[in-house]
């Protein structure tokens, strides 16, 4: 029988505090429930502003404990939609150990663990080091009412090899929330994404916010859109300037079919990659 999983993905702009942003993403995932979504995911450090444009001690405010306060809401409407809930936070560990994290919810409302963002930039206008330490959790997939979820954030896509260890690890979906600049990274964001969907044979949601803020320049451009595992876009990105919920049906039984034509997993070297890790 056919697999199929609706899957869905949010882009919004910053509504100007945190509880306004927390409750429109509430009203997005019951609009996803309602087009029958089995899955979402929003964007990075999704209730609040993208206040790595500044260093400013201030934004430290917004981490929380995961689970916590924010986990603990969308885990009773991930209950009650029966949706899986892949929900990008800022996580604070204990005072002063704070994390770009990821939360990761079951249909059943049960909370599943977190991805920690490994790839930690210190450019302008992304000033993430300030707010944030490497993840030291690897890079977990997660078995889920559809299927084993992986999660990489924003910067990590410019990785290959979390994508990889995501494959091995079993991912058919990895959903990749981000806040990306338009005069940065437009150039890669339709290529990077898919290519890595091709490379490691499965599905890539990839979610940017979109407008500007009042904390930068960075023009968050949106375009939201998933990759099938040959590339393509499943349906039509999402707008470059306004908010949207992206709702696409994913024929998982595509998986399967690309993994047989090109078996990159039984034609892999590790033997021959020792000079990728040696210092």
């Amino acid at each position: 029988m056919p697999r199929t999983v609706r899957a869905a993905l949010v882009q919004t702009t910053w509504t100007g505090d945190k509880e306004s942003m927390t409750r429109a993403h509430e009203d997005y995932l019951v609009q996803a429930a309602e087009q029958g979504a089995q899955v979402v995911c929003f964007q990075e450090l999704f209730y609040g502003p993208y206040f790595c444009q500044v260093q400013d001690p201030q934004y430290y405010a917004y981490a929380e404990s995961v689970p916590g306060p924010t986990v603990e809401r969308f885990q009773a409407l991930a209950r009650e939609h029966s949706m899986v809930v892949v929900l990008p936070v800022y996580e604070q560990e204990q005072p002063g150990v704070l994390y770009n994290t990821a939360a990761v919810i079951d249909a059943d409302g049960t909370y599943l663990g977190k991805y920690r963002k490994n790839h930690i930039p210190q450019v302008e206008g992304f000033w993430e080091k300030f707010y944030f330490r490497p993840g030291n959790l690897g890079y977990p997939v997660f078995d889920t009412a559809v299927g084993r979820v992986g999660v990489y954030i924003c910067y990590d896509r410019h990785f290959p090899e979390g994508w990889r260890a995501l494959g091995l690890a079993g991912a058919e979906i990895v959903f990749n929330p981000s806040a990306t600049s338009r005069g940065l990274s437009n150039y890669l964001w339709k290529l990077e994404q898919s290519a890595a969907a091709v490379a490691n044979e499965y599905y890539v949601g990839a979610i940017n916010r979109v407008g500007i803020e009042d904390l930068g320049d960075d023009d968050f451009y949106g375009t939201s859109y998933f990759a099938d595992p040959e590339g393509k876009p499943v349906g039509e990105y999402a707008s470059a300037h306004e908010p949207e919920l992206v709702v696409r049906d994913l024929d998982m039984d595509l998986l399967t079919t690309v993994r047989d034509r090109w078996a990159f997993y039984r034609d892999r070297r590790p033997d021959s990659y020792g000079p990728l890790v040696t210092p």
